[in-house]
């Protein structure tokens, strides 16, 4: 692949920015299942050595993106780079008070962002009915409510996404060279900041319930999660 092999021609001018789930870790029922495999780990060790950044930009609070990862070395940036943004922490105490009226079995509370999963539902649609329920009680109180993958998302309604965090990586680093990984709709954004840099390389993994747009703007498609060690390998 050309885009590529110009990235990898000069690493200490790029950056690697990285999803977590279903990128690097294969998406599980259970959240707080996931795990990176142990050569993925290696592959980016390899890579934090050889480029000037080697990021991961995750919908999970950052602290628990890197447990996730396991390797530590790496920037990580959570919530969707709401972490980054200074009027979050007043937001995270609006979101608390509002999960304090929301009976879900599946509720992921990463303190500036939550994710309300119905991926294990025996009855997904009857399970989006009462989660659409949720989401209008939720734009009722300020709070931005959106579909992933299986998820139902709260997030602030801040001027702050992947876009925002990976401009602000690039630019501290002084970097116009990346590639970013992603699967699903908030890697949009991401995507989007891509798009003005001198080279910019927007990699989808694809699955069954991801968002087509996602592959439908990507310069690489990926198959799948498994794929992506390979990807890493060339770089």
């Amino acid at each position: 692949m050309e885009l590529l092999d110009r990235l990898a021609e000069d690493p200490t001018r790029a950056a690697i920015l990285l999803d977590v789930d279903g990128v690097l870790a294969p998406i599980v029922s259970r959240p707080e299942d996931a795990r990176v495999p142990d050569d993925l780990r290696d592959e980016l060790r390899r890579l934090d050595d050889r480029y000037a950044l080697v990021a991961c930009v995750s919908g999970r609070d950052g602290a628990d993106a890197r447990a996730v990862v396991g390797v530590p070395e790496l920037t990580y940036v959570g919530n969707h780079g709401l972490e980054l943004n200074p009027a979050a922490d007043e937001w995270a105490e609006r979101l608390a008070e509002f999960l304090d009226t929301v009976e879900w079995p599946r509720t992921e509370n990463k303190r500036l962002t939550a994710s309300l999963h119905y991926r294990d539902a025996s009855d997904e649609a009857a399970a989006r009915q009462e989660l659409d329920a949720v989401a209008q009680r939720a734009r009722d109180a300020g709070l931005v409510a959106r579909y992933g993958r299986k998820v139902l998302e709260l997030v602030p309604p801040i001027a702050a996404h992947k876009g925002t965090a990976i401009r602000l990586l690039l630019d501290e680093n002084e970097l116009e060279r990346a590639l970013y990984a992603g699967d699903d709709t908030t890697d949009l954004d991401a995507f989007a900041a891509l798009e003005v840099l001198e080279l910019g390389i927007r990699v989808a993994v694809a699955s069954p319930d991801g968002p087509p747009e996602l592959r439908e703007r990507a310069d690489i498609v990926l198959s799948s999660q498994a794929n992506v060690i390979d990807l890493l390998r060339r770089l």
